[in-house]
């Protein structure tokens, strides 16, 4: 069990995360073993769950970086991508920092997931507005723009809260505003107009 353990420690110890099936390649077992074996070491506290057979270790777990954790976020939903006030977080729009809680725009519900006390908060957003955003450093994140207009449109229906006075809008560009802002509905517009000055 031991070397069992050091060999799964020394292959799994560089990846973000992993697989049953990785644990049936390493350990030449068959499928059924590989999800048993992956159940027991969550239990035992050596793997750390993320999702429906994925896993990582649970000492990655306590030393991953936000960049990791935010990586770890879009792979928990599939599709999504970091917005809000984590992304202007990220971007260094807001002074406000969140420890340990993670925002993203998905297409499929709105739903939080708290793993080991770390949250993932995903709202869902209408196929319509689910543009404007990139893959930066193997992460699918909104630029800031659309980051700040998501946020303003969930607030504008009352679904989200901002500390307006944590913004530093002097860093949004305001032409790009402009264009993105035209889809959304006029009281989200009329927020985003009047904070904006534009």
């Amino acid at each position: 069990m031991l070397s069992r353990n050091v060999t799964l420690y020394n292959r799994f110890s560089s990846k973000l995360y992993f697989s049953s099936s990785d644990l049936v390649d390493i350990l030449q077992i068959k499928s059924e073993s590989a999800k048993v074996l992956a159940s027991r070491y969550t239990k035992s506290g050596l793997f750390v769950r993320l999702k429906k057979d994925f896993y990582c270790l649970a000492q990655n777990w306590q030393n991953y970086t936000i960049e990791q954790f935010l990586r770890i976020a879009n792979l928990i939903q599939v599709p999504s991508y970091i917005s809000f006030m984590t992304a202007l977080s990220y971007y260094e729009v807001t002074t406000q920092v969140q420890r340990n809680f993670y925002e993203s725009a998905a297409q499929k519900r709105s739903i939080n997931f708290d793993i080991k006390g770390t949250v993932f908060a995903y709202y869902k957003l209408k196929k319509e507005y689910y543009f404007d955003f990139s893959r930066q450093a193997d992460i699918f994140i909104s630029t800031k723009e659309k980051a700040f207009i998501d946020a303003v449109y969930l607030y504008s229906f009352g679904k989200y809260k901002i500390d307006f006075a944590s913004l530093d809008l002097r860093k949004i560009d305001k032409r790009r505003i402009k264009r993105i802002i035209r889809v959304y509905p006029k009281k989200t517009e009329k927020i985003v107009r009047r904070l904006c000055k534009i």
